[in-house]
C-alpha cells in the first residue's frame, strides 16, 4: 500500500469529501496542510485573521452546499476561529476546522481517518461546523492511503398524516402566508417551491437571507408590506426560518395573537421554539415541498389561487373593474395594472354594486374609442355582484365585450360555509339571528 504524509493525506481526504475551497492562516505545524491542499486541487486562500477565515469557510458551505475547510494553528489560532464557528452552528451553515497542536504519540495516528465523519458530522441533520485536532509530528509522518468518502446526507420527509393535517389547515386559512428563510435556500428547494407558490397562489414573505429563493419581484412577494402581512396572516407555512428576533420570535404586537403556525424544520429541537405549531413538519424542506405539492389537488381554493390564475390570463391592456370586500381589497395587490385608467373599483365612497355599470361605460367607451375594443373584465364578490346582476341583460343586448367572474364565498368578506347555514335554518327564523 503506498505511503503518503500526514499532510497529503488530510488533503486527499479532504477532496474526496468533495471540500474544493480552503482558508486560513499557515503556521507551525500545519503549513504542510496548506500546501498539500493546493497540491491535490483544493483552493487555498490565505486570509488575515482565522475569524475571518472561517466566515468565509462557512459561507462556502452554504453556498455549495458542501463544507469549507478552516485551516488554523493551536491555542490563538484556533480561539480567533471560535466566532466564525459560532456563527456556522447559528446560521446551521457546514464547515470543518482543522487545527495544529503540539507533537502527541502514536495512540492518535487514527484521526486522519476522522475526515469523512468530521464532513459527515459538518452536513448531516442541522449543518454546523466541525473541528478537526491534528497533531504536529503527525503531519508529516508515513501512513498508508485509505481514503473513503461519507454518503451524501439522507433525506427525511414528514409524515404523510401531518402533510394532510399542514394541507387542511392552509385550507382553513382566510389570509396564509409563506415565509421563506435560508434553510430553504441551502435545502436547494426553490423549484419546489416555486411551483408551490404558483400553483396555490399563496404570498410569500423572504427572509434576509430568504431572499431570492424566489425573486423578489414575483408577484406574490409581499416583501414590501412586510409588518401588514405578518400582523394579519392567520396561518403562517414557515419554511426553513425560526422565530427568533428577525421574526419578532412569531408574537404579538408583530404576529396576531391567534396565528397557526405550520413549521418546517430539519432539526427537531427547533420545533415549538416561542410559538408552539398546529402542524410541525420535521424533514428536508425540498422534499416535503414536494409531498406538498403531490397533494396539490387538496391546495387551498382560496382568493389567492383564484386570483393567480387569474392574473395570469388577463391581457396586459385589459381594463380591470373589480369590487367586493376581500375580492376588491385582496384582488388590488394581486391583478396587476399596466396601463393608466385601466382599473374602476369602488374607490373613496366604497359603494358597493357598481361594478356591472362600471364595466358597461368602459365597454361602451372602448367600442365608440377603439375600433378593436379593449377587453374589459369585471371582477366582482357575490355579494357584490348581487346588486347589479341583471345588468348582464344590458351587456348582452348591447354586444359589449365584458367578461365577469364572480368569486363565490357565501357571503360578504369571509363568508358562511354550507353546514353553517343548515345550522342556522335549524336554529329558526334567520332574521331574528
Amino acid at each position: 500500500m503506498e505511503e503518503v504524509t500526514g499532510a497529503q493525506l488530510i488533503a486527499e481526504s479532504l477532496k474526496s469529501q468533495k471540500v474544493e475551497y480552503m482558508f486560513g492562516i499557515v503556521g507551525v505545524p500545519i503549513i504542510e496542510v496548506a500546501m498539500a491542499a493546493q497540491a491535490a486541487g483544493i483552493r487555498y486562500v490565505g486570509m488575515r485573521n482565522e475569524q475571518a477565515a472561517c466566515y468565509a469557510a462557512s459561507a462556502v458551505g452554504y453556498l455549495t452546499g458542501r463544507p469549507g475547510a478552516c485551516l488554523v494553528v493551536s491555542g490563538p489560532g484556533l480561539i480567533h476561529a471560535l466566532g466564525g464557528m459560532a456563527n456556522a452552528n447559528v446560521n446551521c451553515w457546514p464547515v470543518v476546522v482543522i487545527g495544529g497542536s503540539s507533537d502527541q504519540n502514536q495512540e492518535t495516528a487514527g484521526a486522519f481517518q476522522e475526515f469523512p465523519q468530521a464532513v459527515r458530522t459538518s452536513m448531516y441533520g442541522r449543518p454546523g461546523a466541525c473541528y478537526v485536532d491534528i497533531a504536529g509530528d503527525m503531519v508529516n509522518a508515513k501512513v498508508d492511503r485509505i481514503l473513503s468518502c461519507c454518503p451524501t446526507p439522507p433525506v427525511s420527509v414528514a409524515d404523510q398524516g401531518a402533510i394532510t393535517e399542514a394541507i387542511s389547515v392552509l385550507k382553513e386559512a382566510k389570509r396564509p402566508l409563506v415565509i421563506i428563510g435560508k434553510g430553504a435556500a441551502y435545502g436547494r428547494a426553490e423549484t419546489a417551491l416555486r411551483e408551490f407558490v404558483e400553483m396555490s397562489g399563496l404570498p410569500f414573505l423572504p427572509t434576509p437571507m430568504g431572499k431570492g429563493v424566489l425573486p423578489d419581484d414575483h408577484p406574490n412577494c409581499v416583501a414590501a408590506a412586510r409588518s401588514r402581512a405578518l400582523l394579519q396572516a392567520d396561518v403562517v407555512l414557515l419554511l426553513g426560518a425560526r422565530l427568533n428576533w428577525m421574526l419578532h420570535f412569531g408574537l404579538p404586537p408583530r404576529f396576531n395573537p391567534d396565528v397557526k403556525i405550520i413549521q418546517v424544520d430539519l432539526c427537531a429541537e427547533e420545533m415549538g421554539n416561542n410559538v408552539r405549531p398546529a402542524v410541525a413538519l420535521l424533514g428536508d424542506i425540498n422534499a416535503i415541498v414536494t409531498q406538498a405539492l403531490a397533494l396539490q389537488s387538496t391546495v387551498p381554493m382560496n382568493y389567492y389561487t383564484v386570483f393567480h390564475h387569474v392574473s395570469q390570463l388577463l391581457p396586459p391592456d385589459c381594463i380591470i373593474v373589480s369590487e367586493g370586500a376581500n375580492t376588491m381589497d385582496i384582488g388590488r395587490t394581486m391583478l396587476n395594472n399596466y396601463l393608466p385608467r385601466h382599473r374602476l373599483d369602488a374607490g373613496t365612497f366604497g359603494t358597493m354594486g357598481v361594478g356591472l355599470g362600471f364595466a358597461i361605460a368602459a365597454a361602451t367607451v372602448e367600442k365608440s374609442e377603439n375600433s378593436k375594443g379593449q377587453r374589459i373584465v369585471c371582477v366582482e364578490g357575490d355579494s357584490a355582484f348581487g346588486f347589479s346582476g341583471m345588468e348582464v341583460e344590458t351587456m348582452c343586448r348591447y354586444n359589449l365585450p365584458v367578461v365577469i367572474i364572480v368569486v363565490n364565498n357565501n357571503g360578504i368578506y369571509s363568508g358562511v360555509d354550507p353546514e353553517t347555514w343548515k345550522e342556522m335554518a335549524k336554529m329558526g327564523d334567520l332574521t331574528s339571528m
